[in-house]
């Protein structure tokens, strides 16, 4: 599934001319509408949906674990390996490649780390699910840093964050773990922005104080 998957975002990107979040929407939603078409065939059709569209994190087993800590190594493996092409093909396209850092195999091997964390982690949260945790830390995070690499580290405080508070959510109002997670998740974004707003009108505000520098964000996706 995961080569699968890599191989039709980049079919898409190149014949179709579609960009990659539009390519891996796309095929995202084809591949669980088929997933979800043969899953219905099995008697257990309600059940066995129900845990590949939201997980659960519960019923997680040491062979699960041992599976998220194999894709842990290999992402942070890849990452750190592919980090310059990555951020070069992130901020500029025209200037990787003209540094001869190949920011088109940067961003299929981007896709198929992706693809990589949602295959990873859907026994956990599930497949709808993940795309709150992948995308809600990193939001969160960008509020408070200006650096690649410091996004990064604060993401992931961020996520381990959520999902303790979403299991102890969970625990103590009897709601569904993963979706408790997801949702603490995505509310972190709201309150971490509303607190890097109201730290910036404070230091605005102290006499002295000096104005952020500006940094440039990433390009979005044509």
């Amino acid at each position: 599934a995961p080569a699968v998957m890599v191989l039709g975002v980049g079919a898409l990107r190149r014949r179709a001319r579609l960009s990659y979040d539009t390519s891996i929407g796309l095929l995202f939603v084809g591949m669980l509408a088929l997933g979800v078409i043969i899953v219905s065939s099995s008697r257990s059709f309600a059940t066995d949906v129900t845990a590949i569209l939201f997980g659960d994190v519960l019923a997680v087993t040491r062979a699960d674990l041992t599976g998220l800590a194999i894709a842990v190594a290999v992402a942070l493996g890849t990452a750190v390996f592919f980090h310059r092409p990555f951020t070069a093909a992130a901020f500029d396209v025209r200037k990787a490649a003209t540094l001869g850092l190949r920011p088109r195999a940067a961003e299929i091997v981007l896709v198929g780390l992706v693809t990589l964390a949602v295959v990873a982690s859907y026994r956990a949260v599930g497949t709808l699910l993940v795309v709150g945790l992948l995308l809600a830390p990193a939001a969160a995070a960008r509020a408070w840093t200006r650096h690649v690499g410091s996004t990064m580290a604060l993401a992931a405080g961020i996520g381990i964050a959520a999902v303790l508070v979403g299991l102890l959510v969970s625990w103590h109002l009897g709601t569904a773990a993963g979706a408790s997670i997801a949702a603490v998740a995505v509310a972190g974004v709201g309150l971490s922005r509303t607190a890097a707003s109201l730290s910036t009108l404070v230091r605005d505000r102290t006499p002295g104080a000096e104005p952020p520098t500006a940094v440039p964000a990433p390009r979005e996706a044509a």
